[in-house]
């Protein structure tokens, strides 16, 4: 670490952070302490610390001091996948061979959009119009974005400053919480149980002056959560007092999420915006999605781009268009979904005859909470299986695993959920044919 001036200060320690010389998660010394050690005033790191926190490179502990954040906002190298021997369901993906073939839908592509032509093709809009109004949800205001966490930024972007405060779901996405604290914004966790956000939980952290609220309708990611009706008016009227606070609904999960969307902006007078990616029914690598929200979060948003990439691919756009309406694709999205919810249910329940209870009812993940999660993790692996450590996924909710059902054979439900019972309660290694 060093520099004259904060901003050569910050530079040399996110440098150290890139080249792995000060890892994630590394306590920095304290203000004064520096300041001493480099003969610089305590004002000048103040500010380079100041600057790197509103990046999301550190963050604050209070009395504990300052931390390197556990994924700093830096090219890192991906994780190294597990052995061939593991079974992996930790990856999160769908599975590819219930995506649709896409092919067909490039033989359809001629020429690609000129400058000056609307920025939103006309096919993708409308049919994005009435997927969305089926489900009760405004789309007169509609923009085409690169993937959910793109929407879900750049509503950010639009109506918050760094420093504000965002409500998530606690467990949640980590994706969520990176981007979160890279905005210079600060995380409010929200408990949540099968059904979503809990309401009485929300009320309390809406009366904390939060800006934002981001909530997943179904396919809640780690814990399978879905919302019902019920639950849905009881989060509308929530945030119904407070119509400054901008409610995102990050519906990734789209089609084949296994359960109903119920909204919480249907009658939503104030800030609000509908997120429906196309990566988990159509293909991850497509990265779009499309957006409805109130007319001036949508105006923000759009004017915003516009001075900048401009709009998305329309070869993208009609690509999507193509694969959803290509004659197969009603038919091999309800096969998806009827097999995704199978394995996920055959989990549930060989988990739960396992003496192992577990939500989910929606989506490809399950939340099971444990003791210690370097125990659990390491311990299936053992056995041949890749779960994801619950840690990444969690703010102040207790410590769990993330396992992902959606390549999970349901012959293979009896023996993962008996072998993470016996990690669990500390049994005698097993083995299984792989």
């Amino acid at each position: 670490m060093r520099g004259r001036t904060a901003a050569s200060l910050a530079a040399s320690i996110e440098a150290g952070v890139r080249a792995g010389a000060i890892p994630p998660g590394t306590q920095l010394p304290t203000v004064r302490g520096l300041a001493t050690d480099l003969s610089l005033s305590p004002a000048t790191v103040a500010a380079a610390y100041r600057g790197l926190r509103l990046r999301g490179m550190v963050s604050g502990a209070g009395r504990r001091g300052t931390r390197v954040s556990p994924r700093p906002p830096l090219p890192v190298r991906a994780a190294e996948p597990p052995p061939d021997w593991v079974r992996d369901r930790a990856d999160g993906n769908p599975d590819p061979e219930l995506l649709p073939a896409l092919a067909p839908a490039l033989r359809r592509i001629d020429r690609s959009a000129l400058y000056g032509e609307e920025v939103t093709g006309a096919e993708l809009a409308e049919l994005a119009r009435r997927d969305l109004e089926a489900d009760a949800i405004p789309a007169a205001h509609l923009s085409i974005v690169g993937g959910a966490l793109d929407g879900i930024e750049r509503a950010l972007i639009a109506r918050l400053r760094p420093g504000d405060r965002v409500a998530v779901e606690d467990p949640g996405f980590v994706r969520v919480f990176d981007l979160i604290a890279a905005l210079g914004l600060v995380c409010e966790p929200v408990a949540i149980d099968d059904f979503g956000m809990i309401p009485e939980d929300l009320e309390r952290v809406l009366a904390r002056s939060v800006r934002a609220v981001i909530l997943t309708p179904r396919a809640q990611n780690p814990t399978g959560a879905a919302l019902d009706g019920t639950r849905a008016r009881d989060l509308a009227a929530a945030v119904a007092a407070h119509p400054q606070v901008l409610v995102i609904e990050d519906d990734h999960g789209g089609p084949v999420a296994g359960s109903k969307a119920h909204t919480t902006v249907g009658q939503r007078d104030g800030a609000w915006a509908v997120i429906r990616s196309v990566s988990k029914w159509l293909g991850p690598d497509l990265r779009l999605a499309f957006m409805s929200g109130d007319a001036e979060t949508i105006t923000r948003l759009e004017g915003r781009r516009l001075l900048g990439t401009g709009w998305v691919s329309h070869i993208l756009q009609d690509i999507v268009a193509g694969l959803w309406t290509a004659p197969g694709t009603p038919s091999l999205l309800a096969a998806a979904t009827e097999l995704y919810v199978a394995r996920r249910f055959a989990l549930v329940e060989a988990l739960a005859d396992a003496g192992i209870e577990v939500g989910a009812r929606s989506g490809w993940n399950l939340w099971v909470t444990v003791p210690d999660e370097s125990v659990a993790t390491s311990g299936m692996l053992e056995r041949g299986w890749a779960v994801a450590a619950g840690e990444p996924f969690r703010l102040i909710s207790a410590p769990a695993v993330r396992i992902t059902t959606a390549r999970l054979d349901p012959s293979e439900a009896v023996a993962l959920a008996e072998d993470l019972a016996a990690v669990l309660h500390a049994r005698p290694t097993r083995s299984h044919s792989v």
